[in-house]
């Protein structure tokens, strides 16, 4: 369980604070819901408490998880992609669904491997902003740093 002002990750969202835990009542059933608040935008999530484990909800990594990511950004050349268009993007977003940081790591590398070699297309260009906002996102909160200098990071040790 978790509580207010905890930060926390939601898949595809990235990182941001259990704002509140509110009860509502529907259909004259009362349940408990995380109120999430993302550090980026004005994004507000319900999630109920009963299935937050199983929505993906958890704390956010550590400061040594959080070093083990930003290391694992200096092995770009262990990436593994399918040549099929269709089947990498699934795979991609595969996990970035399942909010795990290492994997969306892998995401971010795979994309920046393969706009080197070629041009991405705009769907690959558009998850590679967003799985880099959802993992900045997290990196920022779990090492106290902005979004801005968490990207320098990742990028000079690319």
């Amino acid at each position: 369980m978790f509580k207010e002002g905890e930060k926390i990750s939601y898949p595809m969202h990235g990182a941001g604070y259990i704002e509140a835990i509110e009860d509502k009542t529907f259909l004259d059933e009362k349940k408990s819901y995380y109120v999430l608040k993302f550090s980026e935008g004005d994004i507000k999530v319900h999630v109920p408490v009963e299935n937050a484990e199983k929505a993906g909800l958890r704390r956010i990594i550590s400061r040594d998880e959080y070093n083990r990511v930003i290391e694992s950004f200096k092995n770009t050349g262990d990436v593994e992609e399918s040549t099929n268009w269709n089947r990498r993007n699934r795979e991609n977003l595969e996990k970035m669904k399942s909010g795990d940081v290492f994997e969306i790591a892998e995401v971010i590398k795979s994309l920046l491997k393969r706009e080197n070699r070629k041009n991405l297309s705009s769907s690959e260009k558009k998850m590679l902003g967003t799985s880099m906002q959802i993992l900045v996102s997290e990196l920022a909160l779990a090492s106290n740093k902005n979004d801005d200098e968490v990207k320098k990071i990742i990028t000079r040790m690319l």
